[in-house]
């Protein structure tokens, strides 16, 4: 609570920059949330947090991402008169990268609440408890606990602490280089720190309405497609190029099995489609790595060929790297759950009691890994038929509203305009679950639900 106010007032410098004077609005609510985390820091300070197991830090890390999307939900609401839901759902939107806006023109915004929605992507990118962890806290099992409960389990250093600041760092040297690249290709300083920060984050929400079709310019499109594969590509990848002169980027099983998959469905939706070359690879990147990004609105893409949005689709359920700031299903899930049914395969034909083995990058994956990914393959399709199901009840177009489901679903943000300002409460509602469940992965969500459930209960 503390680092999510912390976090609410560095978008004053901005405000004063712009002599915007709307200061009070971020204030408030960040002493709000900086005081009753110091109150409760010190009220629950009997309790050690040497105790802490995996399901408190999966709750506190739930209601982290909860309270984080409320504050900034309160600020759009005393900055630029956004209703509460509504600012909860742009709050949640930009946490969580999904990158769905209900502003219906952001190019009148303050500079100040356009800065926050893009540092709210950015912080969002690694994690809100990644990056409170790893600034404010201090080594030990709780932080450990903490770091595992935003579904990260990869070690750039022995200790949790020293990866995090390793992770930082490299993320703070790819957001610089996004800037520079930017200004290069003629953006101005503003707009080239706001859309690094959405871009390389994978979260997608511009500054303007046009998004990044604004700039009808290929080298800032091409400028975006490296900093989006680069934020889809996993931390531990990017450490370890150095070491290995580039070569652990060209060996990563992730990494080579995303770049195929843009590469194959762009060639494919290049000879079936007359869609502008570059227009299509800048929505095919986008869909891969949850970015959500586009030069097209809405209303051209829904002229699209059928085939065309299926196969944006396919990428948007698949995702980029495990260990980066995408969202969705991840591409380690998907290799491991189809390895295991090519496993299944091999058993039935091989002589019976042959154990078929499965080997990923030369390691050996054990059955419940197999089993745990097919396992949130099928929790995360269930959240979106019952999402599906909800739009279709209150009488949204079935197909856009699946392809709109699976993209706030996933964290995406590439839609078909189904979800916007003017959509019903209740499914505003819903979708705020989908992408509050989606970022952390289903899991902290559901414990936390349950958890709320047995207190209820007594």
């Amino acid at each position: 609570m503390v680092g999510i106010g912390l976090m609410c007032l560095v978008p004053i410098i901005v405000d004063l920059i712009y002599f915007e004077f709307n200061f009070l609005g971020f204030i408030i609510p960040s002493l709000i949330s900086i005081g009753l985390g110091l109150f409760f820091t010190k009220y629950f300070e009997e309790y050690s947090s040497n105790k802490m197991r995996l399901k408190h830090g999966m709750i506190i890390s739930a209601l982290a991402w909860l309270w984080a999307s409320v504050i900034g939900g309160a600020i759009m609401l005393l900055v630029s008169d956004l209703s509460f839901i509504n600012g909860v759902f742009e709050s949640m939107s930009a946490l969580t990268g999904s990158g769905v806006t209900m502003y219906q023109n952001v190019e009148v915004l303050p500079h100040s609440i356009l800065f926050f929605r893009s540092i709210e992507q950015w912080v969002g990118g690694l994690g809100i408890i990644v990056m409170t962890v790893a600034i404010l806290t201090r080594p030990g099992t709780a932080s450990s606990k903490l770091y595992q409960s935003e579904a990260r389990e990869e070690r750039l250093k022995p200790s949790i602490k020293a990866t995090l600041m390793q992770t930082i760092k490299i993320y703070l040297i790819y957001t610089v280089l996004g800037i520079c690249l930017y200004l290069l290709a003629g953006m101005p300083v503003f707009d080239s720190i706001c859309n690094t920060f959405t871009i390389i984050s994978t979260g997608g929400m511009s500054i303007k309405n046009a998004n990044m079709g604004f700039y009808h310019n290929d080298v800032i499109y091409l400028i975006s497609i490296v900093l989006m594969i680069l934020g889809a590509t996993s931390f531990l990848v990017h450490y370890k190029v150095i070491k290995t002169r580039g070569k652990s980027l060209i060996q990563d099983l992730q990494f080579k099995v995303m770049i195929s998959l843009i590469a194959i469905v762009a060639v494919i939706l290049y000879f079936v489609s007359d869609i502008v070359p570059i227009d299509l690879l800048f929505t095919i990147v986008s869909a891969a790595t949850t970015t959500g990004a586009s030069v097209n609105s809405f209303d051209v893409m829904i002229g699209w060929p059928p085939f065309v949005l299926i196969c944006i689709m396919a990428l948007m359920l698949i995702g980029g790297s495990s260990g980066s700031t995408v969202g969705a299903i991840k591409l380690s899930r998907v290799i491991v759950f189809f390895k295991g049914i090519y496993k299944h395969i091999r058993e039935i034909l091989s002589p019976e009691g042959r154990v078929v083995p499965i080997k990923i990058s030369k390691t050996k994956v054990n059955e419940k890994t197999v089993s745990d990914s097919g396992n949130f393959i099928t929790l995360y399709m269930i959240f979106i038929l019952v999402s599906w199901a909800l739009f279709c009840l209150y009488g949204h177009d079935p197909f856009n509203s699946l392809f709109d489901t699976i993209s706030i679903q996933g964290n995406n943000g590439v839609i078909l305009g189904e979800i916007n300002f003017s959509l019903e409460d209740p499914l505003k509602l819903a979708c705020i679950f989908n992408m509050w469940s989606g970022r952390l992965e289903i899991y902290p969500v559901l414990i936390t639900l349950r958890a709320f459930f047995e207190v209820f209960k007594r």
